[in-house]
């Protein structure tokens, strides 16, 4: 065997082996906002297909109660797209809603 087919496995040239943290699935993001103007079935609707219509977006859930809007993302979302979207279902971002202590 060649040392080329031992780069191929999972070990290294020095027999130590590694993860493959490069092909690991990154931990979602989970982001919470809040938007003005919701007050019913149809604005939550509205909302979660705009945002959830958004790439990289995996989960929106609307809480009409609290006007709060949490995204789970791929990655750390962009606020002005999030933003862009909730307009463009009829509403208004106002900002993140502030973390709460735990």
């Amino acid at each position: 065997m060649s040392d080329t087919t031992a780069t191929s496995s999972c070990c290294s040239p020095t027999g130590s082996c590694h993860s493959h943290t490069e092909t690991a699935a990154a931990q979602p993001v989970t982001t919470v906002y809040e938007v003005s103007g919701m007050t019913c079935g149809h604005c939550e609707a509205s909302v979660s297909r705009e945002i959830g219509a958004l790439d990289g977006v995996g989960t929106v859930q609307v809480e009409l109660s609290t006007g709060r809007v949490t995204v789970t993302s791929d990655e750390e979302p962009d606020d002005a797209r999030i933003a862009a979207a909730v307009d463009a279902a009829g509403y208004a971002l106002t900002g993140r809603a502030a973390q709460e202590e735990r």
